[in-house]
């Protein structure tokens, strides 16, 4: 985190659906600049839900959400999108010009940059996505994983310094969600990009994460470093969710087993420094 900046508050925000169901519940959520925050829970959690919110999609809610300490409800479209956007499930929802780039250069034309500039934008957030060389191939021939970096890129260009990323590795496979989760750390660290990330790949969460909140029911019910939020099975079970799967072998081993782990790894990198010294110690 690079400041005590706070770039998003939510306060007692609750929300019911159009039909009366009680979609969230007292939520309460900062994000300070810099941070990646995940927003972890099964689906129906409310994750969806609250990123909308957020963003200013859903504006019929009680409690109250600033954007950089201004009311999210009192600002206009132009002046959240300014600043932030949302990157949705399925990227075929959000892209819908015929080439790469008349899609990224969308958003910085209706915001009134000149010609130049437009293409400089558009240059420069390919880049951060790393799909240079990709502006005039069609949209239709690119894989879903590509979809998804270009809807990233789209945002970027119009200068979002956050972003939210509805399930951004969904319909990826285990390479590509690597790929994925590798951007989006490099965009937080090296290009200052402020994250918020709905998922409910619980494996993924303790490797990029600084702060981590599950939600069960639109409410939640537990938050903090994924350390502290990632603990036992039978917990993890009650929110319909499961330990990262080393962390769920340690923690047999350790308590049905009776090796004397220090602590329950939730990589493999300290699963292996963890067993490493145990060897160390016993030869």
């Amino acid at each position: 985190m690079e400041n005590n900046r706070i770039r998003i508050s939510a306060r007692d925000i609750v929300y019911d659906y159009p039909d009366g169901t009680q979609a969230l519940t007292d939520i309460n959520l900062i994000v300070h600049q810099g941070e990646f925050i995940g927003l972890l829970g099964a689906n129906g959690s409310g994750k969806t839900t609250l990123l909308k919110i957020l963003d200013g999609l859903i504006r019929d809610f009680k409690g109250s959400v600033t954007l950089d300490g201004s009311d999210i409800k009192r600002l206009s479209a132009k002046e959240i999108y300014g600043k932030m956007g949302m990157v949705f499930q399925n990227p075929d929802d959000q892209l819908f010009a015929s080439t790469v780039f008349e899609d990224v250069a969308f958003g910085p034309i209706n915001m009134g940059f000149p010609e130049q500039e437009v293409q400089q934008r558009v240059t420069r957030a390919l880049a951060d996505v790393e799909m240079e060389g990709f502006a005039k191939k069609s949209i239709h021939h690119l894989s879903f994983g590509q979809k998804k970096r270009i809807c990233i890129a789209g945002l970027l260009a119009m200068g979002h310094e956050v972003l939210l990323l509805d399930e951004p590795t969904a319909g990826l496979d285990p390479m590509g969600e690597y790929k994925m989760m590798d951007l989006l750390t490099r965009l937080n660290r090296e290009c200052r990009v402020t994250i918020v990330m709905a998922t409910h790949s619980v494996d993924l969460v303790p490797l990029f994460l600084d702060r981590l909140y599950i939600l069960r029911q639109g409410r939640i019910v537990r938050g903090g470093t994924p350390e502290e939020v990632l603990t036992a099975p039978e917990e993890m079970s009650q929110v319909k969710l499961r330990l990262p799967q080393i962390a769920e072998l340690i923690y047999r081993l350790k308590h049905e087993d009776r090796i004397p782990f220090k602590k329950i790894p939730l990589t493999i990198g300290e699963a292996r420094r963890e067993l490493l010294e145990m060897l160390a110690k016993n030869s």
